[in-house]
């Protein structure tokens, strides 16, 4: 077995792991969802279930790393019962992260592609609204493109992976977040201070639980649940080997807590960002997933300085989509270091090619390989990878981790009570009402949200009928 590699510094851990937990879907997501939900009632709701569903799910992923010393291919087999079987969980969860790279690393791409246009060529500016979108249309099309920035994505996140946790993880993320935080003020100053701003400020930070109504309580809450639950990045293990890696001196509520903020924060700054931008640009702030390389590109063609400061939001959202890149890839090499003792350059050199070609199809999947509509007329091969990564494996994963740490058929409560709390800082809260709580409902809570994911996707029909 390789000898155990930890952190350097503590401000590390929070960097990278703020860094899985921030991702392309936050960013990306956070603020055309929050302009779809009525702005500032919205995110109050989405800032309560982040608390009592997300938090407590990402301790228990903490906590299994971090007691065992391993990621998930030896985690369970430490923690576990002695004849018991829930180590065999490990080859569902390194799937899912699999999985995950087969279509983010494309994703990664785009942004990646963007940020060079910006920088270097400049077409975009210019352009009317349907030409910005013919142009994103046209760069989905082309093969060449979508393959060749998957693989400078691929090879950036491994790249830095390869040089080991300290010397490459930690150093790297530490200042790509660092630059990630101080690009997003700047941006959010700008947009905040542009003609006419206000108005979008004012649908942002203040509630008006009327347009909640508008859209159906139902339908609002169960959206928040699920951008709450899903903003971490829980249930693959790629909280689980971040957590192996760092000491016990602080408690695990505290390090949760910490990252959660961080989580928050850059999803507030970038509705910051985006929201009053729409609304200086009379833009409608849901937009969907085209607001990103559709909506923003037009904004920013019409803002003074327009092309500069959209190279620094898509330096920005590389930054982003990398910081997930780099965690995910760290749990993938981890896994097989762990279980088979390998050494690290050797697993990365192997899965370089192993996620280039796994990404191929969701590259293709716009062009050469468009004809494949898993889900009817218009889907594609990214919404397959997608739909079973964030609406299976994930909330599966997660409901796995919460029930083995709180079962007395699994690692058990007592337990998991302990290796959270032992440290300096915030304790989570032992008490009946808590225990009970994480133990029963929120586990019900993720079944829930998995199985309106399947109905909403599936029996629209019977999902609105059952869940409003």
């Amino acid at each position: 077995m390789n000898e155990r590699e930890s952190f350097g510094s503590r401000l590390g851990f929070i960097l990278i792991a703020a860094g899985c937990a921030i991702g392309i879907g936050n960013v990306w997501r956070f603020p055309f969802i929050t302009g779809q939900y009525g702005g500032a009632a919205f995110v109050l709701i989405y800032l309560f279930f982040l608390v009592i569903l997300g938090l407590p799910a990402l301790i228990a992923e903490f906590s299994n790393g971090r007691a065992s010393k391993r990621g998930i291919a030896r985690s369970f087999d430490v923690l576990e019962p002695a004849g018991s079987k829930w180590h065999y969980a490990k080859y569902p969860m390194i799937a899912g992260d699999y999985l995950l790279m087969m279509f983010y690393t494309t994703v990664s791409g785009w942004m990646m592609y963007y940020f060079f246009r910006m920088t270097f060529v400049g077409d975009l500016q210019g352009k009317t609204p349907a030409e910005v979108g013919e142009a994103f249309g046209s760069m989905l099309g082309d093969a060449g493109i979508q393959s060749g920035w998957m693989i400078v994505a691929t090879l950036l996140g491994l790249g830095i992976v390869s040089l080991g946790l300290q010397k490459g993880v930690e150093r790297i993320t530490k200042w790509m977040m660092s630059l990630l935080f101080v690009i997003m003020i700047a941006l959010a100053v700008r947009a905040v201070t542009l003609p006419g701003a206000a108005e979008g400020l004012k649908f942002y930070l203040l509630p008006d639980f009327g347009r909640l109504m508008e859209k159906g309580i139902n339908e609002v809450i169960f959206a928040a649940m699920g951008q709450a639950f899903f903003t971490l990045s829980i249930g693959i293990g790629s909280m689980s080997i971040l957590g192996s890696y760092i000491n016990k001196k602080h408690t695990l509520a505290k390090e949760a807590v910490n990252i959660c903020a961080l989580d928050t924060v850059v999803a507030l700054l970038a509705g910051l960002i985006i929201i009053p931008s729409c609304f200086a640009f009379n833009v409608e702030p849901g937009a969907g997933p085209g607001l990103v390389f559709v909506t923003l590109p037009n904004i920013f063609a019409q803002m003074p300085a327009g092309r500069f400061f959209g190279s620094a939001f898509f330096l920005f959202m590389s930054f982003a989509a990398l910081s997930t890149l780099v965690a995910v890839f760290e749990n993938i090499i981890s896994f097989w270091m762990d279980l088979k003792g390998y050494k690290r350059k050797k697993v990365v050199a192997v899965n370089i090619f192993a996620i280039i070609i796994l990404s191929l199809p969701c590259a293709l999947g716009f062009n050469a390989w468009s004809g494949f509509e898993p889900f009817g007329p218009g889907s594609n091969v990214l919404d397959l990878e997608d739909f079973l990564v964030s609406n299976t494996l994930l909330p599966l994963g997660s409901l796995f981790f919460v029930v083995f740490c709180n079962s007395r058929y699994g690692w058990g409560q007592d337990k998991f009570y302990e290796e959270v709390n032992t440290g300096k800082g915030f304790k989570f809260p032992t008490n009946k009402v808590v225990r009970f709580y994480i133990k029963w409902v929120l586990p019900i809570i993720v079944l829930v949200i998995f199985i309106q994911g399947y109905l909403q996707k599936f029996a629209p029909e019977l999902s609105a009928k059952i869940f409003g």
